[in-house]
């Protein structure tokens, strides 16, 4: 039987060793070097690292890859029109955190509404407080919502629950609907804006210094896309000035932030590391079973899921 060589990332081996179909020749790399030297070989791929630049650099280098798999939902910094032009699938993990990073943003927003940063420090200070530093409820205020993918619906489902009227950016029309064109001329009227769209030219500094003046002065902006889709020299400034009330941002430009960026000493930002997505224990056992199962599909002449469009970047 030939077999197919399919080059993987040791932290996902073992998750996958043992259940690995017959068909599969496994070769698992350790290190940048690693992965380098085996990417030649590589029919399929998984060759997730930290720094994109080395990832970006094992998949250029694996000339012969038919099918890149990826646990990362976002693929900025992957060479895409390299990909495009070798004619290469790519499934990504989208909708592999989702759950804790939905999560996060109600986290975010009752840590806003509710002044828990104070609590906190009261505590650190062993102060009994009196009164409560935050006092808006969720119930009934109002949330715009860019970006309606697995992370995007999961956050309307949950906000639901806490009965927020949430309005929706998307092209499709329907209820609580708003389209690509109309957001923009709409911003006044809510007090919650969440950012939960792919880094794409499309979506680079979006939110700049005009809608950001758009903004309701009590309103909280909530980043936990790409620190790209802000435009954050003017977001730093409208904090200061207290043009909106807060915003909360698992993602930045750069990461991770330097120690002397102005967004670590301002009160009303809330810098959450990037950890919206590591705040579970599921993530790469959810990543096996899908890859697993796309193993299967790809073996049939079956598609693989979810795939991304190349020319879209997302």
């Amino acid at each position: 039987m030939t077999k197919t060589v399919t080059v993987l990332s040791g932290l996902i081996r073992p998750l996958v060793e043992d259940r690995l179909p017959d068909w599969v020749e496994p070769r698992f790399f350790q290190s940048k070097e690693e992965a380098m030297a085996l990417a030649p070989e590589a029919e399929i791929g998984w060759f997730d690292m930290y720094d994109k630049a080395d990832m970006a650099a094992a998949i250029t280098a694996a000339t012969r890859m038919k099918w890149l798999n990826s646990i990362y939902a976002g693929v900025d910094g992957m060479p895409l029109d390299l990909l495009a032009e070798r004619g290469t699938v790519v499934t990504n993990g989208a909708g592999i955190n989702a759950i804790t990073i939905a999560e996060y943003v109600v986290m975010g927003m009752l840590t806003v509404a509710k002044g828990y940063r104070e609590v906190v420090r009261a505590q650190e200070r062993r102060e009994w407080l009196h009164d409560s530093p935050g006092k808006a409820e969720l119930f009934g205020s109002k949330a715009l919502l860019l970006g309606y993918g697995a992370i995007g619906k999961l956050i309307e489902e949950r906000l639901k629950g806490f009965a927020v009227d949430v309005t929706v950016v998307r092209r499709s029309p329907g209820p609580n609907n708003l389209a690509p064109d109309q957001w923009r001329a709409r911003l006044g009227e809510f007090d919650w804006v969440i950012l939960a769209v792919p880094a794409t030219p499309e979506t680079d500094a979006m939110i700049g210094a005009d809608e950001l003046a758009a903004m309701k002065s009590s309103a909280t902006l909530i980043n936990i896309a790409r620190g790209s889709v802000v435009d954050q020299a003017a977001l730093v400034a409208a904090l200061d000035a207290k043009r909106i009330a807060a915003a909360f941002l698992d993602v930045t430009t750069p990461e991770p932030l330097p120690a002397d960026d102005p967004l670590w000493s301002l009160d009303n930002a809330h810098v959450t590391m990037h950890l919206s997505g590591r705040a579970q224990d599921k993530m790469f056992v959810r990543a096996a079973s899908r890859f697993l199962e796309n193993l299967s599909c790809w073996h049939r002449g079956e598609p693989v899921a979810p795939q991304v469009d190349l020319t879209l970047g997302y």
